[in-house]
């Protein structure tokens, strides 16, 4: 089966990241990458690679990027695997993949992930499974929050083998990401029906409580602690997403809280602009003076 799939690559400045990602890449015989633009050495690697094939479109979102390299790259196979840039495809995967044979009934699969700082690979790690591997006829991509996941139209298996997330980008460069989906996963949380929301979802709306939850959950319940600094520095960075996004859905409620403040005032205000009765009908009495 592994002849018969097509890796779908996003990248935007991926420099640190995308040699690792495509050196595991080896075995396709077409790789199709949607770039948005790079301005760093990120076109430059990926040219070492003669299968891969190259498409540059302005970023809109990364569900319309995903659908583009879909139906707008003349993909050939069956099958597509897609494939963040720092995500890394561990031998046992790939022997996987060679190994496959899904009958008719199974249009796509879903794999787990392990979590890993500068290669160090985390026990503590939250990285939710994703489903990669699908038919290209039976999936479409839509945004969620501040992601994107693949809507398949058919059964979904499971892998045994995981895939490595292992993002090299500098700090700086996580704190400029987090911002923006930060406010788009709060967007979301806001306008989600709590009926339909996740557990993790629901306690992200109490506002004070996940940025906690999330560094006891990490250190101490995923044996993050254990890891040494890698483990640290990741509760860290996770304690600080939720921590900005308990700010955002906080600064939403106090704006809320102010509309609602000025409203009344406003309407109160206007009544007090009217004319008083008394005084329209001293303005239409006719002067009996004369």
């Amino acid at each position: 089966m592994i002849e018969q799939i097509t890796p779908l690559i996003l990248t935007y400045n991926e420099a640190p990241n995308i040699a690792r990602t495509l050196e595991q890449l080896r075995w396709a015989r077409d790789i199709v990458v949607i770039d948005s633009f790079s301005d760093d050495e990120t076109l430059e690697i990926v040219s070492r690679y003669p299968q891969a094939r190259v498409f540059q479109r302005k970023f809109e979102s990364f569900a319309s990027q995903c659908n583009f390299g879909l139906c707008e790259t003349e993909i050939e196979s069956e099958w597509v695997l897609s494939l963040d840039a720092d995500y890394v495809l561990t031998p046992e995967f790939i022997e996987e993949l060679a190994s496959m044979n899904p009958d008719g009934s199974v249009d796509a699969f879903r794999a787990g992930f392990i979590y890993c700082i500068n290669g160090r690979r985390l026990r503590s790690g939250i990285y939710p499974a994703v489903t990669v591997l699908f038919r290209r006829s039976k999936a479409m991509f839509r945004e969620d929050g501040h992601a994107h996941r693949v809507v398949v139209n058919g059964s979904i298996g499971e892998m045994k083998s995981r895939v490595l997330h292992d993002d090299r980008k500098s700090l700086e460069r996580w704190f400029q990401s987090q911002r923006k989906y930060v406010s788009r996963e709060a967007k979301k949380l806001i306008d989600a029906d709590s009926a339909e929301s996740t557990l993790a979802d629901r306690v992200r709306k109490k506002r004070v409580v996940a940025p906690l939850a999330m560094l006891i959950y990490c250190l101490v319940v995923r044996g993050g602690i254990l890891d040494g600094w890698p483990g640290l520095y990741y509760a860290f960075q996770r304690t600080f997403a939720e921590l900005m996004l308990s700010l955002y859905l906080i600064e939403h409620d106090l704006n809320t809280l102010s509309q609602r403040k000025l409203s009344p005032a406003k309407k109160h205000g206007a009544e007090d602009r009217k004319p008083k009765a008394a005084d329209r009908e001293d303005q239409i009495l006719p002067d009996r003076s004369s």
